[in-house]
């Protein structure tokens, strides 16, 4: 009898001594940048679910509407990572149906540029959401916070990497002017020293006008711009219009708001600008 109490009482102890399995954070991002610098902050932590909210096909989320299962995705997040500084234009409804919901805009610091929010174009300024990124997941996991800080150095190791190799390749070329599809580029032109003369699309799917595309053919002309660049996630007809006219080169330079689904994506994105502004600008 005496050891039947024995065993009952060690068996109790072993079970309330179990340590309780950790909740799973659910990490939602809004679009493929975010999902790609949330992919390395979090790597091979344990407890942490990644999804990114909208298609990996979905450029930027300037006209977005979410949709019922994005809602359904969001009301299971624990934390939702944007970009800000206005690209997400259905921010508010999520701060409005979700209050509960730990919302983080890694723009949070960035000096803009008209208001334009593609931020993460500028390598320096992608190191700063990336470190924003960073110090969130820090605060929200304690648990983990030597992880995400390992994660983000060992990323912004590579970035830095990226970035300095860009400016000693591009240094020759400084003061260039380029005219890009629509404006996803200014902070990567300032960053490298670029001059946009001209932009063909102001938003995506805004055709411009005969009028807009006679100006702009115009302003070329004057301007001693020998090369357009359009973006692979937009038709290009515009941009074919024009190369037509002003008889110049077209070249593809990607914004990075599409691409696979790996850790690398995006130094492998800016990789390929690189080889490509080479190749353009030295014809």
């Amino acid at each position: 009898m005496i050891k039947k109490k024995i065993v009952l009482v060690l068996l109790s102890i072993l079970f309330f001594t179990q340590p309780s399995q950790a909740k799973e954070i659910k990490i939602v991002t809004s679009f493929y940048p975010m999902y790609i610098m949330a992919k390395n902050v979090t790597r091979d932590i344990p407890g942490i679910s990644l999804e990114n909210l909208t298609s990996a096909y979905i450029g930027c989320l300037h006209d977005y509407g979410l949709t019922v299962r994005d809602m359904k995705v969001l009301s299971q997040a624990d934390i939702f990572i944007a970009n800000g500084a206005g690209m997400e234009a259905f921010l508010d409804k999520i701060l409005i149906q979700y209050p509960h919901l730990k919302i983080v805009q890694l723009s949070k610091g960035i000096e803009l540029i008209n208001d334009n929010p593609h931020v993460w174009v500028s390598i320096s300024d992608a190191i700063i959401e990336v470190k924003n990124l960073g110090m969130a997941l820090e605060e929200f996991d304690p648990d983990h916070a030597k992880l995400y800080q390992k994660n983000t150095f060992e990323y912004i190791e590579k970035l830095e990497i990226l970035r300095k190799k860009m400016i000693q390749e591009l240094a020759p070329y400084k003061g260039r002017p380029i005219v890009t599809f629509h404006e996803a580029f200014p902070y990567f032109a300032k960053e490298f020293g670029f001059n946009i003369v001209a932009v063909v699309e102001r938003e995506p799917g805004s055709t411009p006008s005969a009028r807009e595309l006679k100006d702009t053919i115009e302003l070329i002309k004057k301007s001693g711009v020998n090369v357009l660049f359009s973006e692979p996630q937009y038709p290009s007809s515009a941009v074919n219009v024009i190369s037509r006219e002003t008889h110049i080169k077209v070249y593809v330079l990607d914004p990075a708001v599409t691409g696979p689904d790996d850790y690398d994506a995006y130094i492998n994105i800016m990789e390929n600008n690189l080889s490509v502004l080479k190749k353009a600008l030295e014809e």
